[in-house]
C-alpha cells in the first residue's frame, strides 16, 4: 500500500512539473492573469459534468507586453474590456479594441501584444478539462 502511494504521489508530481513546464515555455512579457471562477457543473449539458470546466480569466497586459506564440488548451471567447490588442493567428494581424469581443479555438497557434501606451484588459471565458492546473496558454503544437 505503501508503494501505491509513493506511486500515486510521483505521477502527480509528474504531472504537475509537466504542466507547469509546458506553461513556462510560452514567451511572455508585462502579463498578470488571475482566475476569477471555475464552475464544474454544466446543469443541462451533463455528459460535460467530470469532464472540463468552465474558466473565467482576467489578463492584463502592460504596455510593450506580449504573450508569444501559444495554443490554448481549450476553446474561449475573449472579450476586450480596456486597450488594443494586437493579434496575430496565420499570418493575419488583428486589432482588438475595447468592447470587442473574439474566439480562439486553441488549435491555431497566435501571439498577442501591447503596443499602445494604456493597459490591455482581456476578460477570457474558456473551457478546460477538469483536471488542468494554471494557465491555458501552451507551447504550440508544431513549429
Amino acid at each position: 500500500m505503501k508503494r501505491l502511494t509513493l506511486f500515486v504521489a510521483f505521477v502527480a508530481l509528474f504531472h504537475a512539473v509537466g504542466y507547469s513546464s509546458a506553461q513556462q515555455q510560452v514567451e511572455r512579457k508585462g502579463l498578470t492573469s488571475t482566475v476569477k471562477l471555475e464552475a464544474m457543473d454544466f446543469g443541462f449539458l451533463g455528459e460535460l459534468n467530470g469532464k472540463y470546466k468552465l474558466r473565467a480569466t482576467v489578463t492584463t497586459i502592460e504596455p510593450g507586453g506580449y504573450v508569444g506564440e501559444h495554443n490554448h488548451v481549450g476553446p474561449g471567447i475573449r472579450y476586450l474590456a480596456s486597450g488594443e490588442l494586437t493579434f496575430v493567428e496565420h499570418g493575419k494581424t488583428r486589432i482588438y479594441k475595447a468592447g470587442d469581443y473574439f474566439y480562439e479555438t486553441g488549435a491555431i497557434t497566435n501571439r498577442a501584444s501591447n503596443t499602445g501606451s494604456s493597459p490591455v484588459v482581456n476578460i477570457i471565458f474558456e473551457i478546460l478539462p477538469v483536471d488542468w492546473k494554471g494557465g491555458s496558454a501552451v507551447p504550440p503544437k508544431s513549429k
